[in-house]
């Protein structure tokens, strides 16, 4: 893919993810399901916890912590993303040259 696509998908991206306290309050649908059939506290805890409870520690305002922790994830994801698909596109260049 071409860089300016990448460099699209992540703004858009961002900015979803600067929307996102705007999103309902509601618990999502796993959430929801884990409270109807009752198992909802037996989740353990995560040994790696970036941004618990999707918000970003030490900001007070909770918008802007829930903005943070989602441009974290963003930034997390997207450079795995792109790193993956460089090494694919390397390992194809590589196999095509022999």
């Amino acid at each position: 893919m071409k860089k300016q696509t990448w460099l699209a998908a992540l703004a858009v991206c961002l900015v979803l993810a600067t929307l996102s306290p705007l999103a309902s309050s509601a618990p999502d649908g796993l959430e929801t399901v884990a409270g109807d059939k009752g198992f909802l506290g037996m989740g353990k805890d995560s040994l790696v916890v970036a941004a618990a409870g999707y918000l970003f520690p030490g900001i007070e305002n909770r918008a802007l912590a829930t903005i943070m922790a989602g441009w974290l994830g963003v930034f997390i994801m997207f450079g795995l993303g792109y790193g993956a698909a460089c090494l694919i596109l390397r390992l194809r260049k590589a196999r095509e040259s022999q």
